[in-house]
């Protein structure tokens, strides 16, 4: 049986009250499509929420680059959770934020670029299902009894934290 593709997910702020991305790309954004393009050129598909902002930046990346992308939407169907455009293949769970905890699941790895709350929460859903996460110009976390967190590590650059989450995945 020929392997599969690591299933690496991005995640991040949609802009409006969840993030700071409102007029035009931000620099988390520029980050975040660095990220999808190089997720493409390594042959891993992107899984993301399927919004926009971060979602929308890495699944351009991504598809520019020649990769898959995958978007997890929250609602029914696109009329009531419209999928970004460079979204390949929309998975529709009319579960809301539910949605985030089947996005993380479904990965191998999870990249988080800047982000609001929701990030935060996928970030810990992966965390407490043992799937390793690689912050950039993300939350700044620390275990509250001060112990190290072999599964959370922060990147400098898009291509580190690129190659950090598919060297966990292939872990």
């Amino acid at each position: 049986m020929a392997s599969r593709p690591p299933q690496i997910a991005v995640v991040g702020a949609a802009g409006g009250a969840d993030g700071p991305t409102h007029g035009g790309p931000t620099r988390v954004e520029d980050l975040a499509e660095r990220v999808g393009a190089a997720l493409g050129e390594a042959g891993a598909v992107l899984l993301t929420g399927g919004r926009g902002g971060v979602m929308a930046a890495a699944s351009r990346g991504a598809r520019q680059a020649g990769g898959r992308t995958v978007g997890v939407l929250p609602g029914i169907g696109a009329t009531d959770s419209p999928p970004n455009d460079d979204v390949e293949t929309a998975i529709f769970t009319g579960m809301g934020q539910a949605r985030n905890l089947v996005l993380v699941l479904s990965a191998r790895a999870v990249i988080a670029v800047g982000g609001g709350w929701g990030t935060l929460s996928e970030i810990a859903m992966a965390l407490k299902h043992r799937i390793p996460v690689v912050t950039l110009a993300s939350w700044d976390l620390e275990r509250p009894d001060g112990a190290a967190e072999p599964l959370l590590t922060s990147a400098a650059t898009p291509e580190e934290a690129v190659r950090v989450a598919l060297e966990a995945a292939s872990g």
